[in-house]
């Protein structure tokens, strides 16, 4: 089968039914050597999408989701679509505020929890008006508050199916994915069916995906990365999908040799950890099993390593994007002219590098990316209850993306950094993207953040604060002695700080911003106070 052949109606949905009706007994997913096929996960989702109606719940209603990788996961995200709902997927490591907050602005009646993450939902009910009733994976959670109707999953599900349910159009919203927040509350970022779809086309196309690959990931359900470009584009392909509980170092190899994956979709936090590790038993007998290898970033120095190591023939970034747009510069891994790109322009948007003031900058300059569609449904549709915030990034009619990126002469795409992460110094720009790629390579580095404190200069002073690894014994004037020989001259830190761990917001992302309030700490070391002479070369 061809990705043609299961259109869907470019929805969530309408995949579903196409490829169920047309592979019902073919296996769709895998979890640790439990099988369920494309009719059985159409059933389930089915089931649970009656349950829902049986609720109470009509087209347009937010259900929020707290479930790990798990079949039940991948039954909640289809079967709240299919009653014509909004599938609202929450961060498992959210608890208290971050909880509340999401199911509140949501405006969520129902929440589907695992029984481990119930009890979090029943200690922030009282604060969430709209919140009614909580279905719930596992054992029921006590003490919950006597105005919170509790159900378990298996009641739910076990409504009658032979009632017609919704057909949803590719504008019809599909998902509320939230962004993580790290300098304000998080905004949900309204993804339509279209979106969805388009993404995961976007991701059959980069990744040279085929109909006999066997897709693995150990991303959480909770991200685009894990339902549309694995599930959805599996689905599209009438293929079959692995899906990991979390990823482990020790348990990569092993399931990759289970399960006979050919195709793996990481973060790119993981693929170094992975190639450094020592050869195993699992990793020999999978040389070459591996055909397609997809994170982000992925240097061409790592892909070097894959491809040795491992005999792996694609490896890459997919593209650029973020979830209000993705992706918007992609194209085919295997023909990319520069393997440390992003791709060229993708066909669905219209690009444009500008200035602060809105104003287009020549090839090869770096500036703020500016992004709109030039078809529907395949852009996020605003942020949910923030129309103010909607119109602000949509200054002049192009999304502001908050990004730096520069095109090449080559046509393709390079991400530089955060806007409000951009140092300037002396003059001269610096990447705090590229900089800490820089800083990663150390043999004793496990974690670090290049950020900007307060020059009295008026521009920037640029601070390296890192997370050593266990046992080193590096000081912070070797490290600046060794970046002197790897970065440009204008971008040698002048201050450096060892910390214990570095401050992450729920979703493990690094609070710059805290970082650049701490300043110069008491622990800071300061270059000009310590005799090292750098040359303007």
């Amino acid at each position: 089968m061809s990705v043609a052949e299961f259109t869907g109606g470019n929805t969530i949905t309408g995949v579903l039914r196409e490829v169920a009706d047309a592979k019902t007994d073919s296996v769709f997913l895998d979890f640790q050597g439990k099988l369920f096929t494309y009719g059985e996960t159409q059933d389930a989702a089915r089931r649970l999408a009656a349950g829902l109606v049986a609720l109470g719940v009509v087209p347009g209603d937010r259900v929020v989701s707290v479930l790990d990788n798990t079949f039940d996961a991948v039954v909640a995200w289809f079967g709240i679509n299919l009653a014509g709902a909004v599938s609202v997927p929450v961060n498992t490591a959210y608890k208290g505020e971050f909880l509340r907050h999401q199911i509140d602005n949501a405006g969520a009646r129902i929440v589907i929890a695992e029984e481990d993450y119930a009890a979090r939902v029943t200690a922030v009910a009282g604060d969430i008006p709209a919140l009614a009733v909580l279905v719930h994976r596992g054992a029921a959670p006590a003490d919950a508050p006597a105005s919170l109707e509790i159900r378990s999953l298996d009641r739910a599900m076990d409504a009658q199916t032979d009632h017609p349910l919704p057909d949803v159009a590719p504008s019809d919203l599909a998902m509320l994915i939230y962004t993580s927040g790290t300098t304000g509350p998080s905004k949900g970022c309204m993804i339509s069916h279209g979106y969805a779809c388009n993404l995961a086309r976007q991701a059959i196309m980069c990744g040279d995906r085929r109909p006999e690959d066997i897709y693995w990931s150990a991303l959480p359900l909770f991200h685009m990365n894990a339902t549309a470009t694995g599930l959805l584009s599996t689905a599209m392909l009438g293929g079959r999908s692995v899906v990991y509980p979390r990823f482990s170092l020790s348990g990569f190899w092993p399931d990759i040799l289970r399960s006979g994956a050919t195709s793996v979709g990481l973060l790119g936090s993981m693929h170094p950890l992975i190639a450094e590790a020592a050869d195993s038993e699992e990793s020999t007998k999978c040389f070459g099993q591996l055909r397609v290898v997809g994170a982000a970033p992925f240097p061409k120095d790592m892909q070097d390593k894959w491809r040795t190591r491992f005999g792996v023939e694609i490896m890459g970034a997919g593209g650029y994007g973020l979830t209000e747009a993705a992706m918007v510069t992609t194209g085919p891994l295997a023909t990319r002219l520069d393997p440390n790109s992003s791709g060229p322009m993708a066909e669905e948007f219209d690009v444009v590098i500008a200035d602060d003031d809105g104003n287009p900058l020549p090839t090869g300059q770096a500036g703020e990316v500016l992004i709109r569609p030039r078809r529907p449904n395949v852009m996020f549709s605003g942020y949910w209850n923030r129309p103010a915030d909607t119109l602000k990034a949509m200054k002049d009619l192009w999304f502001h993306s908050g990004d730096i990126g520069k095109f090449g002469e080559n046509g393709e795409f390079y991400f530089l950094d955060r806007k409000k992460d951009y140092l300037r110094r002396r003059g001269e720009n610096i990447s705090s993207f590229e900089m800490e790629a820089t800083f990663q390579n150390h043999p004793d580095i496990m974690d670090v953040a290049v950020h900007a404190v307060f020059s009295e200069l008026g521009e920037d002073d640029v601070k390296v604060t890192c997370v050593l690894r266990e046992g080193a014994d590096l000081t912070e004037q070797n490290l600046c002695l060794w970046a002197i020989d790897r970065v440009p001259y204008f971008a040698v830190p002048r201050y450096i700080e060892f910390r214990d761990d570095l401050p992450r917001n729920p979703t493990g992302k690094i609070l710059k911003y805290r970082l650049r309030e701490d300043g110069c700490t008491p622990r800071t070391w300061d270059r000009e106070k310590h005799d090292v002479a750098l040359a303007r070369r």
